[in-house]
């Protein structure tokens, strides 16, 4: 993965000091793009000194009202939880495997809550989400500590002459607005249950996350969403004639 390329997304946290420490420890392994989710000002002098050297990246992060709109211009969106179970990524696996998912296009990676962590909606914008696999004995880390480890293992994968993917990746946004198009042309032909679409539609998003597609397949998704719509209504029509 590229660290240039790479944001990290705090959600929530409960203290400045936290977002503070963490903010020292992305410029420890050279990531220095922050945005911030719901975060308390970090004014305190005691607070700000836990941000020593990397005074730049605190003053410098983006504020944002939701997750949604932080990670909306990003191409992979990587979760992480306290919480294991299958299909987690480890770190190492992040650090692997990201920077093809991402392309060309931005990653962000995204800590939730220190107490309760991301909650299921939030980590359903997420396309994989991490998991650190700490010893069950004393399992919880801080928030600077998860930020590092996640950041160690991206700078560790950095290689002189690993070169950026050519795939022109879609962004969040770009594939929310796929699923949206999907969701009405699905509901116009009964796929989809009007009552709660939602589950279903999860799915789909996982699937579209796992695969990373590009804008161009997007856009032929929603293409193919717009002719199914239309075949049925004229279906619909058809049947209210008879």
């Amino acid at each position: 993965m590229h660290p240039e390329r790479v944001d990290v997304v705090l959600v929530r946290p409960s203290r400045p000091a936290n977002v503070a420490a963490a903010c020292r420890a992305m410029k420890n392994m050279g990531l220095t793009r922050l945005r911030l989710v719901g975060a308390p000002p970090v004014d305190r002098p005691e607070d700000r000194a836990l941000a020593y050297g990397a005074w730049d990246v605190l003053d410098g992060a983006e504020r944002h009202a939701t997750l949604a709109e932080a990670v909306a211009g990003s191409t992979f969106v990587a979760g992480t939880s306290g919480r294991g179970g299958a299909g987690r990524w480890t770190p190492r696996r992040l650090a692997r495997e990201g920077g093809a998912r991402a392309g060309e296009g931005r990653t962000c990676l995204v800590f939730g809550p220190e107490a309760t962590g991301l909650t299921r909606r939030e980590l359903g914008l997420c396309h994989v989400v991490v998991h650190i696999p700490t010893h069950t004995a004393h399992a919880s880390l801080n928030l600077a500590q998860a930020v590092l480890i996640l950041a160690y293992e991206i700078r560790l994968s950095r290689r002189p002459d690993t070169a950026p993917a050519d795939e022109d990746r879609a962004e969040a946004r770009e594939l929310e607005a796929c699923l949206l198009a999907l969701e009405g042309s699905l509901l116009a032909i009964g796929y989809l249950k009007p009552r709660d679409p939602g589950r279903i539609l999860a799915e789909i998003r996982s699937l579209l996350a796992r695969a990373g597609p590009t804008r161009r397949e997007l856009t032929l998704l929603r293409g193919m969403a717009r002719q199914i719509q239309w075949a049925g209504s004229v279906a619909s029509r058809g049947r209210g004639s008879r």
